[in-house]
């Protein structure tokens, strides 16, 4: 019991970490932005991923990460998802389904269809 107390201890005195801040540094830090968007609105060829549901977004990641694309474009992400973590996936996943940056900056390209295959 008292272990599980000092696990707790440090949840209450900082705050948990808050999944949606660090999910919005990893999506700029991993080079998310650069095929997907600033605002993860999707770009000519990428899929949108603000406002995506975090299972669908969470289940793609972890089929990236075990090294299976169904498309040619959706193997472009296997590289990048091999380095995230489960707690990075639930970190960027929250991000993008809670996503509540300035949506004035949101314009989803209405040219994709689907998921764009990542």
């Amino acid at each position: 019991m008292l272990k599980f107390i000092m696990f707790l201890l440090p949840l209450f005195l900082y705050g948990a970490p808050d999944m949606y801040k660090t999910g919005k540094n990893l999506y700029f830090a991993k080079g998310c932005s650069g095929c997907h968007g600033i605002s993860a609105s999707g770009t000519n060829q990428y899929p949108p991923l603000a406002y995506r549901r975090k299972p669908f977004l969470m289940s793609k990641l972890k089929n990236y990460r075990a090294k299976q694309g169904t498309t040619q474009q959706s193997q472009l992400m296997i590289p990048f998802a091999m380095e995230l973590s489960d707690k990075e996936i639930d970190a960027l996943t929250t991000f993008l389904s809670e996503y509540h940056e300035n949506k004035s900056n949101y314009k989803p390209d209405l040219s994709t269809r689907g998921d764009g295959g990542s």
